[in-house]
Formats: C-alpha cells, structure tokens, sequence
C-alpha cells in the first residue's frame, strides 16, 4: 500500500496505534526523491505497518513542531511512542532490519523505561 500523506490535523490520530513509520521530505530534495522508492518498496514489503509521508513544504509547521531540521528524516513510532528518528536515507536492507527491531521491542519495557527517565528528570 502507498504511503499516506499526514498533515496538521491528522498526524496525532495516525501515529497513536500500530507500528507507524513517517517520512518528513520536501519535493525539492535530491536524498528524499532517492530514498522514496525504497521507502514505497517496505511498504509494499510490510502491509502490517502504517507507512506516512509529511511534505515539509506544505506542512513547515508540523515540521517545525517536531524539530526536523534535515531531511529525510525517519521517525517510528509504536503504539503512540517515538522510538525512533533518524535523518538521512537508509539503504532497502538497513530499513527492513530497523522494521523487524521495532516489530521485535518490549513495549512494556520501553514505557517502564520512558517512565523512570522521566521520573528521574
């Protein structure tokens, strides 16, 4: 399935359940035009996971709220959470491999973990 195009109003509602992959790109970038079809082959390759796009030109303020400063740029959440961002393009292999980590996470381990760092904060 296509990834889906996320704006302002529906970022929140579509990163709250499941494992959610989002792409921040701009039309304009040499490395997102690079990094599209590889994206576009996972989600062909993983029809279990939400696979999103945010188009940093027509939602700069998104992107600003989630302090993209380089693009692409990856984040994964799962079941709410971010539990990754990375900026730059990854390779087809390097993109499968950080899919089957999340799929592989503890997420009671990761709240319990979210929870004490911010208990220590």
């Amino acid at each position: 399935m296509a990834p889906t195009a996320l704006t302002q109003s529906t970022f929140k509602d579509a990163v709250k359940n499941g494992i959610v992959l989002v792409d921040f790109w701009a039309p304009w970038c040499g490395p997102c035009r690079a990094f599209g079809p590889i994206y576009e082959k996972a989600a062909e390759d993983n029809p279990d996971i939400s696979f999103n796009k945010v188009n940093t030109e027509d939602e700069a303020d998104l992107a600003m709220e989630h302090g993209i400063q380089a693009i692409p740029t990856l984040m994964v959440f799962r079941d709410g959470v971010l539990v990754f961002e990375q900026a730059g393009a990854l390779p087809g292999h390097a993109l499968q491999k950080l899919i089957e980590q999340i799929k592989g996470l503890d997420m009671e381990r990761v709240r319990s973990e979210i929870h004490a760092h911010a208990a220590a904060s």
